[in-house]
């Protein structure tokens, strides 16, 4: 993939909302810091990329690839009942994509998370197995 890299950055509500697990080769993969879903985030690293659309066909593909790469590995691991996949991108303009693990009784069920509930702050111990395991499932290392 090319690579615009040193023009790219996070920006800085994704810096603060998140953990930072690694790069898949289009990518930044990052743990959405709420312990009441298992959310992650992928973010193209494309600079001035806003919507989907302002990536290439290639790198489109690679986003989708990248997206179910994700998204199965968060399904085995959390073993949810539904996976919900966006692109929202109105709080923070930065293309993102959010793969969020649901269950039928989590805070928010059926409704989407946002506003929901405030975030909840991680336990250390079980944010960092998550981590390990999704790392191992996503070819991260």
């Amino acid at each position: 993939m090319p690579s615009d890299a040193s023009a790219w950055s996070l920006h800085s509500q994704l810096k603060k909302d998140t953990i930072d697990i690694g790069d898949l080769p289009l990518c930044k993969v990052l743990v959405i810091k709420d312990a009441h879903y298992p959310w992650l985030l992928l973010v193209p690293r494309r600079a001035g990329a806003v919507e989907i659309i302002d990536l290439d066909e290639v790198e489109q593909a690679q986003l989708m690839t990248e997206i179910s790469r994700v998204s199965r590995a968060l399904k085995e691991i959390t073993k949810c009942d539904k996976l919900n996949v966006a692109a929202l991108g109105n709080v923070v303009p930065q293309l993102h994509v959010h793969v969020i693990a649901r269950r039928t009784n989590d805070a928010a069920w059926p409704r989407p998370v946002w506003g929901v509930m405030p975030p909840l702050a991680h336990d250390a111990e079980e944010v960092q197995n998550f981590i390990n395991a999704l790392r191992r499932k996503i070819w991260l290392g």
